[in-house]
């Protein structure tokens, strides 16, 4: 599994004029990719980690400070353009296989104590945030 994790001062993501998830204050806004060998332990792996690393500010995590995650699935992570003008899209999950997936990470942080908010999968959204930093960082599992 892939993580681009942004630290952010508030996020929401949009789907057809509708605000689907949406964060305020300091936070993370949180882009997950799934390829083809992901299991559920990677997905728990992948929550203890954006529950647990101290990206926030003064080194905390949001497990310290309580602060939110907007979780959003995004299959583009794993596109490869290293050829040609296209990318392919061949390293990434089909939906059938991501989706539960990218399900277990949000269980898995709810579980933690986490307050998640999620995009909808495999809709065409639109994510806005304020990114403080600009801080970004990519994790993967």
């Amino acid at each position: 599994m892939r993580a681009v994790v942004q630290r952010v001062d508030g996020a929401s993501v949009v789907v057809a004029g509708e605000t689907v998830g949406e964060i305020t204050g300091e936070g993370l806004c949180v882009l997950v990719g799934v390829t083809h060998d992901d299991t559920p332990e990677k997905a728990a792996q992948l929550a203890r980690k954006l529950w647990s690393v101290r990206v926030l500010e003064n080194e905390k995590s949001c497990s310290d400070v309580n602060a939110p995650l907007l979780v959003i699935s995004q299959f583009t992570l794993y596109g490869d353009a290293r050829k040609g003008r296209r990318p392919t899209w061949n390293a990434a999950a089909p939906g059938p296989v991501a989706e539960p997936l990218v399900d277990e990470v949000v269980a898995r942080l709810r579980e933690l104590g986490a307050h998640v908010e999620t995009g909808r999968f495999g809709a065409d959204m639109r994510v806005s945030l304020t990114n403080h930093g600009p801080f970004t960082v990519l994790i993967d599992v």
